[in-house]
């Protein structure tokens, strides 16, 4: 694993974001993703479901693919098993966008590097709700 990814510069970057899109958003309370959402929204972000099998999580409207998001996104989260992260990055790149994060416990080197050669930054194994805390 590139130790860039890790770096506090790029996810300082990735913090920056406006637009994050989280991939596998739950509407379950009890999952992690619907805390990480509910935590990124306080913050401030515009947060953007994103789950094929969800209508609406926190009151949003749930997309389910990255290509049927109506805005540009800065950052995609991702909450899905790392066999997922391929296919994800490569719809990541195709909208454009800035950052790529996988949640803890979700490692895809071959998802890492299709995203980087699409010209975007990444972040593995490590949490936004836990990173944004320890940097603001």
């Amino acid at each position: 694993m590139n130790l860039q990814r890790q770096q506090p510069k790029v996810i300082r970057q990735a913090l920056s974001a406006k637009t994050i899109a989280i991939v596998g958003l739950s509407a379950n309370p009890l999952r992690p993703s619907y805390g990480v959402a509910r935590y990124l929204l306080d913050a401030g972000y515009e947060v953007i479901p994103v789950n094929p099998r969800e209508q609406e999580v926190l009151g949003l409207t749930c997309y389910p693919d990255l290509a049927s998001v109506p805005v540009a996104i800065d950052m995609v989260d991702v909450f899905r098993e790392s066999a997922a992260v391929a296919e994800i990055a490569r719809q990541a790149v195709a909208v454009k966008a800035k950052f790529l994060w996988l949640q803890l416990g979700v490692i895809s080197d071959e998802g890492v590097a299709i995203a980087e050669a699409g010209g975007m930054q990444c972040v593995v194994d490590l949490c936004t709700k836990i990173e944004h805390r320890l940097t603001t």
